[in-house]
């Protein structure tokens, strides 16, 4: 095979593509169909809480595309990260829409499932081994960071992938992974260069991004062949250029050529780019440097930090936007005093302040000047729900009837948006994990099963 071909319908599953878009990427024939399906950029509330921060009407309608054109055509689907984060309760909601999806088009064809989660003493076991490695600029972890962790997950590469295809899997649902291995999995099996495919992953995991104008929405198709890989968008509207792509390779990397992932380091010091047409960009030279001798697998974790509540407000009294500091600094004062019963480390509380116009630029003919209005979020976290539901009403009214110098108006300072004016946001989660563990296999942690589904019935092989 001197060319592989691989459609990344959009850049994340969920997010949605045009239907011409995908029709487009078929009509060339693709040997895969891949998506990414989750990220930890919304933040570890979804990781902890065991949801995705994607739609279930949004994804089902992507992956029914997906599903009915890879059974129709006999090309494998490959899907990473599924349910947003990739633990085990997020694969098992991915793949229940599949199974729905193959039940309602009356679909069969053989599957790998992949799970990413670990369980906690495993982690703490190979913390006291020495085997887990800080993860600069994260924090090193600790046995208590493990302990209070609710759930943790690894982040695979490209080898449990391997794994399932060889299995014979048409369609592959994996838990937490490295985002280009989705991409590069089928490439690597089939011996193109490593380098390359991977590079060529971390651009299509994000889909139209990387090009101009961009979109996360809309899909991208890759060329990739014996020493260059080559990248056309889909939509008329769009086009790859080497400055669109070129940038795109410097997304989410804190050194401009180097991308460490597991096994390795992605090189691009020698990468070049070049304009092959209009709209299409042609990649040279990257390449991939295996790790000496240790096969490190990223792990993150997160735990439960206790309940948040919220408070949205505007201001438009410049008297006050004057002051905003020090009144914000005298309140916080004031509702520490009221609750001083409580430890200082028993709630949290916090004044966000945003921007202008935000309680009267809703009216298009007021002329006003910049920065004559200001946008306050009240935020409070505690143990429970009721503390923090608590301390964010104190705070909201404190503030409200705030009596600071200059102050004409004794009605209200705030202007609430939305009746009732605190909201209860739930449960709160921050990262506990973020660290680095030996694997002396990169698939000891990840299980393959290989199932066959009909008609949305799993079974074993």
């Amino acid at each position: 095979m001197k060319e592989l071909r691989v459609l990344s319908p959009t850049a994340i599953l969920g997010y949605g593509f045009p239907e011409e878009s995908f029709l487009e990427g078929i009509k060339r024939n693709p040997h895969v169909i891949a998506v990414d399906a989750g990220s930890t950029d919304p933040g570890p509330y979804y990781l902890g809480a065991g949801v995705s921060f994607t739609d279930r009407n949004a994804v089902k309608r992507d992956m029914e595309y997906l599903l009915k054109a890879a059974v129709e055509k006999n090309i494998p689907v490959i899907i990473g990260t599924a349910g947003g984060s990739g633990a085990n309760c997020h694969l098992e909601w991915n793949l229940e829409i599949l199974k729905e999806i193959a039940k309602e088009n009356q679909l069969s064809f053989k599957m790998g499932i992949i799970e990413a989660e670990i369980d906690k003493s495993i982690v703490m076991q190979e913390l006291k081994n020495g085997k887990v490695n800080q993860l600069y600029p994260a924090p090193k972890t600790t046995e208590q960071d493990v302990e209070d962790s609710v759930r943790i997950v690894a982040q695979m590469g490209v080898e449990p992938y391997l794994k399932a295809l060889e299995g014979g899997a048409q369609v592959i649902l994996a838990g937490r992974t490295y985002d280009p291995a989705v991409f590069a999995c089928l490439a690597v099996k089939e011996g193109f260069d490593k380098g390359l495919a991977i590079h060529m992953g971390k651009i299509l995991e994000c889909a139209a991004i990387a090009a101009t104008p961009g979109s996360g929405s809309d899909c991208m198709f890759g060329y990739l062949r014996e020493d260059h890989f080559e990248l056309e968008p889909l939509s008329s509207i769009r086009k790859c250029t080497t400055m669109s792509v070129a940038a795109h390779t410097l997304y989410e990397k804190s050194n401009p050529t180097s991308l460490p992932g597991p096994g390795g380091i992605l090189d691009l010091s020698d990468t070049k780019f070049e304009q092959s047409k209009e709209n299409t960009v042609i990649v040279r030279g990257s390449r991939f440097i295996p790790t000496d001798g240790t096969y490190y697998v990223k792990l993150e974790g997160v735990k439960k930090v206790g309940y948040r509540t919220l408070s949205i407000a505007g201001v438009r009294d410049s008297i006050m936007i004057s002051k905003i500091d020090e009144i914000i600094d005298t309140v916080k004062d004031m509702v520490w005093s009221n609750f001083e019963n409580f430890n200082s480390n028993e709630f949290f509380l916090d004044f966000k302040i945003y921007g202008k116009n935000g309680a009267m630029g809703i009216f298009e003919n007021l002329d006003f000047e910049s920065g004559q209005e200001i946008g306050i979020v009240i935020e409070a976290v505690a143990p429970t729900q009721k503390l923090a539901n608590t301390i964010c009403s104190f705070a909201r009214s404190t503030l409200l009837h705030f009596g600071y110098d200059g102050r004409i108006s004794t009605a209200g300072n705030l202007a609430f948006p939305f009746s009732p004016s605190d909201f209860k946001a739930g449960e709160v989660y921050e990262f506990s994990v973020y660290s680095l563990m030996e694997s002396p296999d990169p698939c000891k942690y990840f299980p393959v099963e290989i199932k066959m589904c009909n008609k949305g019935e799993l079974n074993n092989v």
